[in-house]
């Protein structure tokens, strides 16, 4: 067998990014600076509902002011658009404009544009611009949304909803629930939650008035979708008027993947003033227009039989939109529903999905996107179903798992699982957690005064489903290889990722290797990144190309070395006589005189009409302090199936990443609105926890992977995987603890210091009376 290329797919391979990075050396949209730049603030509403009046006038006379636009100015434009809608039941959704009209309805919508010459100026004229405001009736939360006699957000979405529909088979469901030896049920809360990337997005707008062409530069998850909409629904002009630049990006989460108000306003003022205009956000801006993620409130129950097997699962989930339909809002409720089942063979299956309005910022994909939703649900019923039969969590879900000799396996909600062993991961996480050993850690700690619980959470999440991505490989004059894609980095380590993929069939070392994404002039299409897909997608298509330019490189080779091309074999950079030391650099290749351009360059495009399914195991372990409610992780073990590991360094990091983010959701991090007046009550760093360094636990992470049958490379997503099954092991955890000493077998995220210990008094007081 040939050894593994040093820098192949499979390889530790450090990250090619990271030097620029550590040596501050990145290129971010804030840090481009072109002279005399117009600086740009946006006009928020203070109220969560109103009618409103705007008077702009003394505000465009004032020193260095350049323009004002209000809904007035940018009533030609069209609105931000939704693009989801149901097949069976197709829904009309409100207006999302560029400027609210006449009213408002959450705190943060934007009323006015102001373009200055500096940030200060634009400061004074936002002071200056006058405001009636007339304050209206507001609603948050989706429970309070769908009450009789609620404030309405939009009057013509009766009780709020925008659509109430089912998915799965309400009669089989209804039926096995009829003959079921006991129910299992749980009401959870999975809080919505802000996606806070380390770079707060910034758009800089440049305009050539001789070409009537706009060229924008902006951190975002992917160029071509941006331009498209923007000049599509919005501006309504030619694409080719616009060119995206995407340079560095700090982090995205699915938050910077969809249009915003600011890139079609910097656009309109670039062009109205023929004047460079730049826009970045404050971090309370970016709570106040960001879309935000998760907000689902969801009943689950499970029919048992006797044996503990599951017989139907039964669901009623309730999703926040917001005041307003994000990019892609309806479906992360709706889509995530379809991962309910989780690994567990339920043949009868029954969801309502409904999906409100609220007066609050609009909610959209959030790292995972309805599937951490939808594994906190099943993974937080199965628990309550051991305790319903008196089970363990670990038996109950290996007599439910859906085995390998069933695979490839169609869910009740028509997913195909194609591959996996799900009793392998769970029994191996077990191990290395120690699992059967900790009744004795927890008998320690209880002398101690403190109480521990041990959780786990085995999850499935289905990704790579964005649609085509197009690679170009191409050779340069030097003989390095320049790969060119529409997916996005925003911190992934796409560089070296795809620099792996050609270097496992060229044998080039990645400095060698050079990735250009985020530029729809120079990439000709491209879908961006989200839903894990770069690798599962993008990375099948490099590789292909990478082969196709292989085989070209070969014919232009032979000739060189006459020889026939079927007797040439490439590695180290060079093509050689197979078994021989004759050969010629790529370099040499690319200066044949007369080489045929085309013969240096190939595309390949792949699209994954069904998806991968990585799944895995996570186990956690806590220790809580009864005094005081805090929480304390103590241990943590992930076993995942990722199909096939391109990077094991870059794969721990998403993991790790993924993990912290669903930790710091489970413990301490929610967007909270006041309940009667609808102000962002969370809307800074102050008042909104984010997990810390000190707050994460010293991961064992491992794979245990099958090779994905249904991706040519074998991969499985896995940037969002981490973040998906964190969320249930800790709570999971949690409630073990707080079981195992008070029987109490509920508490919704965050489980704060201040909840657990209200949780505990609860009881105490309960049992003293």
């Amino acid at each position: 067998m040939a050894a593994p290329i040093k820098f192949g797919v499979g390889q530790s391979v450090l990250r090619k990014e990271d030097d620029a990075l550590i040596r501050g050396k990145g290129r971010y949209t804030d840090d481009y600076a072109p002279q005399a730049a117009l600086r740009c603030l946006m006009l928020r509403s203070p109220h969560a509902h109103a009618k409103f009046t705007i008077d702009a006038s003394r505000a465009r006379g004032l020193p260095g002011v350049a323009l004002i636009l209000t809904a007035a100015d940018v009533s030609d434009l069209g609105d931000l658009p939704c693009l989801f809608n149901l097949e069976t039941d197709p829904f009309k959704g409100p207006p999302y404009p560029i400027l609210a009209k006449d009213e408002v309805r959450h705190v943060g919508d934007s009323i006015a544009f102001v373009v200055a010459e500096t940030i200060d100026q634009a400061r004074d004229a936002i002071e200056a611009i006058e405001v009636k405001w007339s304050p209206l009736p507001a609603v948050t939360g989706v429970v309070n949304a769908v009450k009789k006699g609620a404030p309405q957000v939009w009057p013509d979405k009766a009780g709020n909803v925008l659509f109430d529909v089912s998915i799965g088979d309400k009669a089989a469901t209804e039926a096995a629930f009829a003959k079921a030896h006991a129910v299992a049920e749980v009401s959870i809360v999975n809080p919505r939650v802000v996606a806070s990337f380390m770079e707060t997005r910034a758009a800089v707008c440049e305009y050539d008035a001789k070409r009537d062409h706009l060229t924008l530069t902006i951190g975002s998850q992917g160029s071509h979708r941006l331009r498209d909409i923007l000049c599509q629904n919005v501006l309504k002009i030619p694409t080719e008027h616009m060119r995206v630049i995407c340079p560095d990006v700090g982090g995205g989460f699915g938050t910077k993947l969809f249009p915003y108000r600011e890139y079609a306003l910097v656009a309109v003022a670039a062009k109205k003033l023929k004047k460079t205009v730049k826009w970045a956000a404050d971090r309370t801006e970016h709570f106040m227009g960001d879309a935000q993620g998760r907000d689902n409130v969801t009943t689950a129950k499970m029919a048992l039989a006797e044996d503990g097997k599951f017989l139907a699962m039964d669901c009623d989930l309730m999703g926040d939109m917001g005041a307003y339909l994000s990019t892609f809002g309806p479906y992360i409720p709706h889509g995530g529903a379809g991962m309910l089942p989780g690994l567990y063979d339920i043949q009868a299956f029954h969801c309502r999905v409904r999906t409100v309005f609220t007066n609050s910022v609009p909610v959209d994909a959030y790292r995972g996107a309805g599937r951490p939703e939808a594994a906190y649900v099943i993974e937080r019923l199965v628990d309550a179903c051991a305790r319903k039969l008196d089970m363990t969590p670990d038996a109950v879900r290996r007599k439910n798992f859906i085995q390998p000799k069933a695979l490839p396996y169609k869910t009740a909600t028509g997913k195909v699982y194609d591959s996996g062993d799900f009793a392998a991961h769970l029994k191996r996480a077990m191990e290395i957690a120690e699992w059967k050993d900790f009744s004795k850690r927890a008998k320690a700690a209880k002398k101690s005064g403190l109480i521990r619980g041990i959780g786990l959470a085995s999850y499935v999440e289905v990704c790579g489903t964005m649609g085509e991505e197009t690679a170009n490989v191409r050779m340069d004059p030097n003989g390095d290889i320049t790969v060119l894609i529409g997916t996005q980095s925003s911190g992934q380590g796409h560089q070296t990722a795809y620099a792996q993929i050609v270097a496992e069939q060229f044998g080039v070392a990645p400095e060698r290797v050079h990735v250009h994404q985020g530029d729809t002039d120079e990439i000709k299409t491209g879908l961006g990144t989200g839903g894990s897909a770069s690798i599962p997608s993008g990375g099948v298509s490099v590789e292909r190309a990478t082969r196709e330019l292989g085989q070209k490189l070969k014919e232009i080779a032979a000739q060189a070395l006459e020889a026939g091309a079927g007797d040439l074999e490439i590695s180290d950079g060079v093509v050689r006589i197979a078994g021989t030391d004759r050969s010629i650099s790529f370099a040499d290749l690319a200066k044949r005189p007369g080489a045929d351009p085309s013969k240096l360059n190939a595309s390949a495009t792949f699209a994954s009409a069904d998806g991968t399914y990585p799944n895995g195991t996570h186990v956690a372990e806590v220790e809580i302090d009864p005094a005081t409610g805090i929480i304390k992780i103590v241990n943590y073990v992930i076993v995942d199936d990722f199909g096939k590991t391109l990077n094991p360094l870059l794969l721990a990091g998403q993991v790790h990443g993924g993990a912290m983010q669903g930790i710091g959701q489970a413990l301490m991090e929610q967007v909270v609105y006041g309940p009667n007046d609808g102000q962002l009550i969370t809307a800074t760093y102050m008042d909104y926890a984010l997990p810390r360094a000190a707050d994460g636990p010293a991961f064992v992470f491992e794979t245990a992977n099958v090779p994905c049958k249904t991706n040519p490379m074998g991969v499985k997503g896995a940037g969002e995987a981490g973040a998906i099954g964190s969320c249930p092991a800790i709570v999971n955890a949690i409630v073990d603890a707080l079981w195992r000493e008070y029987k109490i077998d509920h508490i919704d995220m965050p489980a704060t210091p201040e909840r657990v210990w209200i949780a505990i008094n609860e009881h105490h007081r309960r049992h003293s009376l």
